[in-house]
């Protein structure tokens, strides 16, 4: 790495798998008090995963419990319903 160059954070989408910036990902965490939240800052403490910010992948990712399993705990409906309507403020209808 050249000197001066800042290192871009590297994370995978939990639906389609592909590595991306952070900042292109939405964080959905797991706060320390048991809470599911979207995460916009990608800054708060607890358990995180990612997904893109298109719709596609968000619904696959509800679907296949993907969110669930790499939160490794269980998600309420009415939560993931919550989730997903903040979530969809945040995405793109972009494909990539």
């Amino acid at each position: 790495m050249a000197a001066g160059m800042k290192k871009i954070p590297q994370r995978m989408c939990v639906a389609c798998r592909e590595r991306r910036n952070k900042r292109e990902l939405i964080r959905i965490v797991l706060m320390p008090d048991g809470q599911v939240v979207v995460d916009p800052t990608g800054k708060k403490p607890g358990r995180g995963v990612y997904t893109c910010k298109n719709k596609n992948c968000l619904a696959q990712a509800v679907k296949a419990h993907r969110i669930e399993k790499g939160l490794k705990t269980e998600v309420a409906s009415e939560t993931i319903e919550q989730l997903l309507a903040i979530a969809l403020t945040m995405t793109t209808d972009l494909e990539e």
